[in-house]
């Protein structure tokens, strides 16, 4: 009995199975331009299964292809004779155009538009025929119409796609203006949108359209996405005070909340933009009301001062610290503050002991591990400044041991591989460096690679290792915030160890710390050397992309910037400056970027 019922199933499974294998076979052929062998499977397949739209259409499509209109005509007719379908004649009317006739064609296109007055339901059916076709003109107008006919209906997403396709930019930007108004919701996938037509350019055509048209929107109606959205545009801009602007206005509106002037802040921060994020900051601490605000808006602006701090300000910036410490405490919930603070008195003022005692009374604190591990971390680098290495090198091996797996783990055997370098244990180093290319933090897999390729490539080139042993005693002197002694000891390399492979590092790394100690024109000599003995080597792309950035920001010369954007984009397709040169070379032309 189970036999036979399996016998059964098999025989009524058979045809369907044949049928699912008949029309992955047409549709292969019709890929491959096989369009004989494609038309008499669909017409077996058609003749198996009268009436299927499906396999009618896969025969006209076909015959069209083998420019057989007259075929396919007959058997639209042959349809239309039966009974009449919109999409049908939007077929015949395509078949028409094939044929040159756009009169006969114009004809059924609008036959199948004058449908929809009948049949409204039908809108989307009858658009999506005639975007298939790529008639778009044809698709705008019934989806324009629907909404007429229909007024509970939506299909601004659907216009707003055609109009970009059609590349009218107005027409796009309004219907999803219109869209996010109905609903405010879809405001994120909206900026996804509207920034691959906008540039950093305020003065670009898309920009200007898209400011006049939420402007319009936000005079009309002062809902909160309008505000938003408006932000958002200035954001892209890099116009960061008048996205302050809105976002004072939306804070005012609703108060419960400093998040996005928070995020605003740091943006601009992050763009070095250091004037208006402290502004911005000041603007929160003004308005913030929990105690955990106050601190972050407090510790950010001290951050900013620092960095923009000249030596006779670090005085002042210290009575900041304190002043702040003493006010909220040295407890668990000022640690990022205590942090920073050890941060400035190391690595500023050069008080290594008073900041390693600082954290060590910090480590007293009821801390979750984590937190300890941070502190220790500051510890084990406060030490390497002070080239107590062994010393380090214990903190360094608790944190792995303690917090195993983390990514603060990782980072800590990054720098007990760091510490064996600047001690000139390179074989060590290099040995913990290769575990760390799997590490789970790319950036850490990164800077591991980095330090490991820069002693495989240069510990060969004598036995004594002299010009790898300076070049680590550079980058430790760096560390310490020691810049002028590092590119001194740079410059012994340069001098006396010329031919060596480790020269086009030396000039990269003298040329990053010119650049931090805003000796421009010096940087761009080195950058220019590697550029003109080195152009076949790893660091070519990172000396255009240098170049670039420091005519770019620093001395505004668009003409520069945008031929070493260049040279990334057409000599190093491979480089991971690539996507983000393209990005900049085409703001400097002016595009709108698409």
């Amino acid at each position: 009995m189970r036999f036979l019922f399996y016998i059964l199933t098999v025989l009524v499974l058979l045809p369907a199975v044949s049928y699912g294998q008949s029309d992955a076979l047409a549709e292969d052929y019709f890929k491959r331009g096989d369009y004989e062998k494609a038309l008499l499977t669909y017409q077996k397949l058609y003749d198996n299964q009268k009436g299927s739209t499906k396999y009618m259409f896969k025969i006209v499509e076909t015959l069209q292809q083998l420019e057989r209109y007259q075929e396919a005509k007959e058997k639209l007719n042959e349809r239309l004779a039966r009974y009449y379908s919109p999409t049908y004649a939007i077929e015949m009317g395509y078949n028409y155009q094939l044929m040159d006739s756009l009169d006969m064609a114009k004809e059924y296109y609008n036959s199948a538009i004058a449908y929809i007055e009948e049949k409204p339901n039908f809108v989307y059916t009858v658009a999506r025929s005639f975007e298939e076709h790529a008639l778009t003109e044809q698709a705008i107008q019934v989806y324009q119409r629907g909404m007429v006919l229909q007024p509970e209906k939506n299909y601004n997403i659907q216009l707003a796609r055609l109009y970009g396709d059609q590349g009218d930019i107005e027409g796009m930007f309004t219907n999803y203006i219109d869209y996010i108004e109905s609903n405010p919701s879809f405001i994120h996938n909206a900026k996804r949108a509207f920034s691959d037509f906008l540039s950093e350019e305020s003065e670009s055509n898309n920009n200007q359209t898209l400011r006049k048209l939420v402007l319009k929107k936000l005079q009309a109606s002062p809902e909160v996405f309008w505000y938003e959205l408006l932000s958002w545009q200035y954001i892209q801009e890099r116009a960061y005070s008048k996205a302050f602007v809105q976002e004072k206005a939306l804070f005012m509106r609703f108060p419960e909340s400093l998040n996005r002037l928070i995020e605003l802040a740091t943006v601009a921060l992050d763009d070095q933009e250091y004037d208006i994020s402290l502004e911005v900051f000041q603007y929160i601490l003004d308005n913030a009301q929990d105690i955990e605000t106050q601190l972050l808006a407090h510790q950010y602006r001290l951050d900013i001062m620092v960095e923009t701090a000249k030596a006779k300000d670090y005085n002042s910036i210290q009575k900041n610290y304190l002043s702040l410490l003493e006010s909220f405490g040295k407890t668990e919930t000022t640690l990022a503050l205590q942090l920073s603070y050890a941060k400035f008195l190391a690595f500023r003022l050069q008080q290594t002991s008073e900041a390693s005692i600082f954290l060590r009374n910090t480590l007293k604190l009821n801390l979750a591990p984590f937190q300890e591990g941070s502190v220790k971390m500051l510890i084990a680098d406060i030490l390497v400044t002070q080239e107590k290495f062994n010393e380090a090198l214990i903190y360094y091996t608790q944190i792995q041991n303690n917090l195993k797996n983390s990514t603060l783990a990782q980072e800590a055997r990054f720098k007990v591989a760091k510490t064996s370098y600047y001690k000139g244990d390179f074989d060590w180093a290099e040995s913990q460096l290769k575990i760390l290319k799997a590490a789970t933090s790319q950036l850490i897999a990164n800077d591991a690679l980095e330090l490991k390729l820069l002693i495989s490539d240069n510990k060969y080139d004598d036995t004594t290792q002299t010009a790898l042993k300076h070049y680590a005693k550079a980058d430790l002197l760096a560390f310490q915030n020691n810049n002028q002694e590092a590119i001194s000891l740079l410059e012994k390399i340069l001098t006396e160890h010329r031919g060596e492979s480790i020269i086009d590092e030396a000039l990269y790394k003298q040329a990053q710390l010119f650049e931090k100690e805003k000796l421009y024109e010096k940087a761009i000599t080195n950058y220019n050397l590697i550029l003109t003995d080195y152009r076949e080597d790893i660091l070519a792309d990172d000396a255009h992309f240098r170049l670039a950035e420091i005519y770019n920001y620093v001395l505004d010369d668009d003409d520069m910037a945008k031929q070493h954007y260049e040279s990334i984009i057409f000599e190093h397709q491979d480089s991971i400056y690539f996507i983000e040169a393209r990005k900049k070379f085409r703001i400097l032309r002016g595009d709108a970027i698409n």
